[in-house]
């Protein structure tokens, strides 16, 4: 029993360093990249990680633990290592640029709208926010966006498919200059959910918005929650539920607007009806007058430079 208690008081102690490293990382500059390669991301969902000496320290308990342990642990140790180790976040794919081959032509296309300098709302996304170009077909959301925003000279730079790297390496490379939207409209990272954790989806789109502030400094953006998909008890709604929780913090009063319109593509069971979005993912023409009628406040006052008091935290 005591050999049990100083192995349990040894580990109590390791966790404890480790909690500590990352509760002081945390603490340190708000923005800075946290995986190699990677953009920067706000305090505000940045996922703690300890420094190389804060690792250190704690690499140093193991091994003094491992040295004081009994013959029988240090045998099994010896056998299996991984069992007791210093484990660090993995690096985080969501905030590392970068765009997949076929995905190209599109952003090409996107570069030269940026290159004419006319747009005065810039609709940036996956296949939800692209959607809303197409004339046809159970996704048709165009005559919904011409009737309801078709006043404005809107850039469209939704790539059907795309991540929250992919949207930070065109922002990078030419799609988040040329222009000054007045407001911008962004919903991104549903497409992440298959590879990421809630938690890199929330850094992902945290510097997603830190380089819209980057490119458009003077631009109002509208970050909308991401949408419901699936069925009610599927568990990729939980995973959505921690990203928008996280990300609702971005909201900072000022230039960044949070709102979440989720809730109005559900039924009283919390399923999406079929013709609200048909695939369980992307908004039919109905699904696309819901979210027109769902912003139409905020994002009118947004692009009249007025505060978007519809926004919600």
């Amino acid at each position: 029993m005591s050999r049990l208690l100083v192995k349990s008081s040894l580990f109590l102690i390791i966790t404890g360093l480790l909690i500590w490293s990352q509760t002081a990382f945390a603490q340190e500059s708000a923005s800075r990249p946290t995986t190699p390669g990677g953009a920067e991301v706000p305090g505000a969902v940045r996922i703690a990680r300890p420094t190389a000496e804060q690792v250190a320290i704690a690499e140093k308990a193991l091994a003094e633990f491992k040295e004081s342990a009994d013959p029988q642990t240090k045998a099994v140790l010896k056998e299996f290592p991984s069992l007791v180790e210093v484990r660090l976040p993995r690096p985080n794919s969501a905030i590392v640029p970068g765009l997949a081959p076929f995905f190209r032509q599109k952003h090409e296309a996107n570069v030269a709208v940026a290159k004419e300098g006319k747009a005065e709302l810039l609709l940036m996304g996956d296949s939800i926010t692209d959607f809303w170009r197409t004339e046809n077909g159970p996704f048709a959301g165009k005559q919904v966006l011409d009737a309801h925003f078709g006043h404005w000279n809107i850039a469209n730079f939704g790539i059907a498919g795309d991540t929250t790297q992919g949207v930070l390496y065109r922002l990078q490379n030419g799609e988040g200059e040329g222009f000054s939207p007045r407001a911008v409209m962004v919903m991104i990272g549903t497409n992440n959910t298959g590879r990421n954790t809630a938690e890199e989806i929330a850094e992902g789109i945290g510097a997603v918005v830190l380089q819209l502030r980057k490119c458009f400094p003077e631009s109002e953006i509208l970050l909308l929650g991401v949408f419901p998909r699936g069925k009610a008890n599927d568990p990729v709604r939980q995973t959505i539920r921690e990203i928008n929780s996280a990300v609702s913090k971005l909201d900072d009063g000022g230039k960044v607007h949070y709102l979440d319109i989720g809730a109005q593509f559900l039924d009283s069971d919390g399923n999406i009806p079929a013709d609200v979005m048909s695939d369980a993912l992307h908004p039919t023409s109905k699904g696309y007058e819901i979210w027109a009628k769902a912003v139409a406040t905020a994002l009118s006052k947004l692009m009249d430079g007025e505060p978007a008091q519809d926004s919600n935290r």
